[in-house]
């Protein structure tokens, strides 16, 4: 039977498997990281056609070029913001929508930008029809952030820049912690994970991975 003939329970349980065989078991241990990737429905932030595959570890287009993370990569890069409901978060890159709503189930408030219109457009209509009250899409420039709602506790990234925003970095609040791909190639990046201190951005390196490119004045050209 596929998931949709199995309807939603088939999908809760899907949910279910990609949390422990992909996600817990790959090393992500943060309770409320784990909670939300069991609650939030990735099926619905796909088109139609991907919906049987929603739950492997993969990554799946959502047209104009762009993807929807593999799951362990959205768990991950979650964990790494360390959130504990109470920040205030920005991401660059909505895409779908899937990451806000995940973010949306663990911070106060959470700003997410697209520089695709048809894109911000849906995850917008999608976010709102699935109540997540607090997460609040813009269209535009993402690498320049949302100054008029700075500063941030949290900032992710979720396409590939050659170095770090400068504007992100500058929105970020002391002691607040940015996730991102960074790297000079288009094919392969690093996973970078930077907190503020004292005004300035002290960084770690994580692992390898592949996002698609961050377009705007701060990141690649179009």
């Amino acid at each position: 039977m596929t998931a949709a003939g199995g309807g939603e329970a088939l999908y809760a349980e899907r949910r279910r498997w990609m949390v422990e065989e992909q996600i817990r078991a790959r090393g992500v241990r943060d309770p409320r990281v784990l909670q939300a990737m069991a609650e939030v429905p990735r099926h619905l932030f796909v088109d139609e056609r991907h919906r049987d595959t929603a739950y492997e570890d993969i990554p799946l287009s959502i047209g104009h070029g762009q993807t929807i993370s593999q799951p362990y990569m959205v768990a991950a890069m979650t964990e790494g913001l360390e959130l504990d409901g109470e920040e205030r978060v920005l991401e660059v890159g909505t895409g779908s929508g899937y990451q806000a709503a995940v973010l949306g189930r663990l911070a106060r408030e959470v700003f997410t930008v697209e520089r695709i219109a048809p894109l911000a457009k849906e995850a917008a209509r999608r976010l709102r029809e699935l109540g997540y009250a607090n997460v609040l899409v813009s269209t535009g420039d993402g690498t320049l952030g949302l100054p008029e709602h700075a500063p941030f506790h949290r900032v992710l990234v979720t396409a590939a820049a050659p170095a770090l925003p400068r504007p992100l970095v500058a929105q970020l609040a002391e002691g607040g912690i940015i996730v991102a791909p960074v790297g000079n190639s288009r094919l392969v990046q690093t996973l970078v994970v930077g907190r503020k201190v004292g005004g300035r951005l002290v960084t770690r390196e994580m692992w390898g991975c592949v996002f698609v490119p961050l377009v705007g004045a701060e990141g690649y050209a179009a």
